[in-house]
């Protein structure tokens, strides 16, 4: 294999604010799919929150950052530094070909689909809190859709890995 292609213009290192704004996001992903999924089953949402964390928190960190070239850096998230403190440096080589990058989307997937199934079957009780519900599955569709939208691709316009990325959204 040949060295990763990096993409030069993007940045070394991110700004705090974005890996705040980043990680603002992630943590209002997480709870708000959590009090989704409480709705119909707090055992449910213990389920789902413990499956977040241990996925975004852990295993990603292990199979996506461990070959990233911002391992031990400011990545767009912050995970960068996050997984240096955990796992040590993997292979930027084997980067494009991760298993992280294709556990990314389903784990991704999963933070949404699973609450939005947990709300709307939840929903069929009328009798308690379908306001809270409602107010929950929209900002959970606004946050889902801002992270896998606007928010990615600002993300990746700045992403050094971008041209080796699959996930890239930007190309």
């Amino acid at each position: 294999m040949g060295e990763v292609e990096l993409y030069e213009q993007g940045l070394e290192e991110y700004p705090r604010s974005s890996i705040i704004t980043g990680n603002l996001a992630m943590a209002a992903w997480i709870a708000l799919g959590t009090i989704g999924c409480w709705f119909l089953s707090p055992p449910g949402a213990w389920i789902f929150l413990a499956f977040a964390v241990v996925m975004v928190g852990v295993v990603l960190r292990k199979v996506v950052c461990t070959d990233c070239c911002y391992y031990g850096k400011w990545c767009g998230i912050g995970w960068g530094k996050l997984s240096a403190l955990m796992f040590s440096k993997g292979d930027e080589e084997k980067f494009s070909t991760s298993l992280g990058l294709k556990l990314a989307p389903i784990t991704y997937g999963t933070l949404t689909v699973v609450p939005v199934v947990f709300l709307v079957v939840s929903m069929f009780d009328t009798s308690r809190f379908l306001v809270s519900k409602i107010v929950v599955l929209v900002l959970l569709l606004a946050v889902s859709f801002y992270s896998g939208t606007s928010g990615r691709k600002k993300g990746c316009s700045n992403c050094r890995m971008r041209l080796a990325c699959p996930g890239s959204a930007v190309k």
